[in-house]
């Protein structure tokens, strides 16, 4: 029997949620003061995870397979029950109390996707900080981590990959040259799949970076 698949995942049912039956996130009511100092609403959606102390909610994982051939995304397939689809994600994940966004990074790459990196310091080219999800709904947000993987190191080999997924996580793990990810999102959304807004972006600046001739060099100076 083959082992189960995120293609395999459907959704059965939705129905309204219950507050007491809602673990993970929370609706709230925002009142506040418009530029004319009118009081308005605004109807607001929480995470109930977020650890005391903490600025963010988890981390989004830019980790980049340094390959003979050019640089590749690793990325990965999961059913999302929200909008009924497999999506194509970069590895992604909560963060702990107490937990860098560096160090929630490398965890979570280790635990989804059974590799070992070395995450970039967000000070230097690691990310941009604090990015939110959709401001105008929710506010939960992450830092985008950027994790370098030696695919030579033994720990990397096909072989020796071990990842520690929980008992309802059903996670596909591939990669795709960056060259190559604008043309593959359009393929994979053909295809009928998901393209989480973090891929989605990344394949655009990266495809406007081309069309306009923004390289590296140019943005440094």
């Amino acid at each position: 029997m083959s082992p189960p698949k995120p293609t395999d995942a459907r959704v059965t049912s939705t129905e309204p949620l219950k507050t007491e039956e809602a673990r993970w996130t929370k609706l709230v009511k925002v009142t506040y003061n418009d530029p004319t100092g009118k009081e308005r609403t605004w109807e607001s959606a929480e995470r109930s995870t977020r650890p005391p102390n903490s600025l963010i909610d988890g981390v989004g994982i830019v980790a980049i397979l340094r390959k003979p051939t050019g640089p590749e995304l690793l990325l990965q397939k999961q059913f999302r029950p929200p909008i009924g689809k497999v999506t194509i994600e970069v590895p992604a994940g909560l963060v702990d109390a107490g937990e860098s966004p560096e160090e929630c990074a490398i965890r979570e790459l280790r635990e989804e996707t059974g590799y070992v990196g070395v995450a970039e310091k967000m000070e230097r080219n690691g990310g941009l900080g604090v990015m939110f999800n959709d401001p105008g709904f929710t506010n939960t947000n992450l830092c985008m981590i950027h994790v370098n993987i030696d695919p030579s190191l033994p720990e990397n080999q096909p072989g020796n990959l071990k990842p520690e997924l929980e008992e309802n996580e059903f996670i596909e793990v591939f990669s795709v040259p960056l060259k190559d990810l604008w043309s593959e999102c359009r393929r994979w959304e053909g295809e009928g799949y998901g393209i989480d807004a973090r891929v989605g972006t990344l394949a655009e600046g990266i495809e406007i970076g081309k069309r306009w001739g923004i390289h590296g060099d140019q943005q440094e100076r």
